[in-house]
């Protein structure tokens, strides 16, 4: 998938699951997994559509999702040899997001081969967008954001990712998310 395409995917998943409910979950959409650990049905919404995407532009790529691990760790262990893999963490900084504060994030790393290629971290609230590629640095909104370009480790070849396992979710994406996925907005 294009950067691109990516860049705008997140966004408008951003858009159309998580801010709507930024700062207006109701008691029953705030659920503990484990004690201290918390998902939202904006981490679930999110997630969904996220992988509904990737799985729409690619149907053999693996998708790992934190909610969808926690559910189900078999996607996480295929994570190493997969040709293709999406890393989703819909909301990072779940606890944040429920308590109102801007500070979280909607991540996705592309992996191949367990080698994280790009990554994107986008901040809804603070309206950043950061993207990284191996070998290429990091921009921040489209432009550089210092310090070069990303660091390899041994022979030019980055170590294959470690992921934690978590998550899961249900219900038909709307708004411009919705239109992505159903192939009326164009990237």
């Amino acid at each position: 998938m294009h950067t691109d395409a990516v860049t705008e995917a997140i966004r408008a998943v951003a858009d159309a699951e998580i801010m709507p409910r930024f700062r207006s979950l109701a008691d029953d959409e705030i659920i503990e997994k484990r004690p201290g650990d918390v998902v939202t049905v904006a981490d679930r919404l999110a997630e969904q559509v996220l992988t509904a995407i990737f799985r729409q532009q690619d149907p053999g790529c693996l998708v790992v999702g934190e909610e969808g691990v926690y559910a189900d760790a078999g996607p996480l262990k295929a994570l190493p040899s997969a040709e293709l893999a999406w890393v989703i963490d819909p909301v990072d900084g779940t606890r944040n997001f429920a308590n109102g504060s801007p500070d979280f994030a909607v991540m996705v790393a592309e992996v191949r081969r367990g080698v994280t290629t790009r990554s994107w971290i986008c901040q809804p609230v603070h309206e950043l967008m950061y993207y990284a590629e191996l070998g290429a640095g990091v921009t921040r909104n489209g432009t550089g954001a210092g310090g070069g370009a990303v660091p390899t480790r041994g022979r030019g070849v980055a170590r294959p990712l470690r992921t934690p396992a978590r998550g899961a979710g249900g219900r038909r994406p709307a708004g411009a998310a919705g239109r992505l996925l159903r192939g009326g907005l164009s990237l």
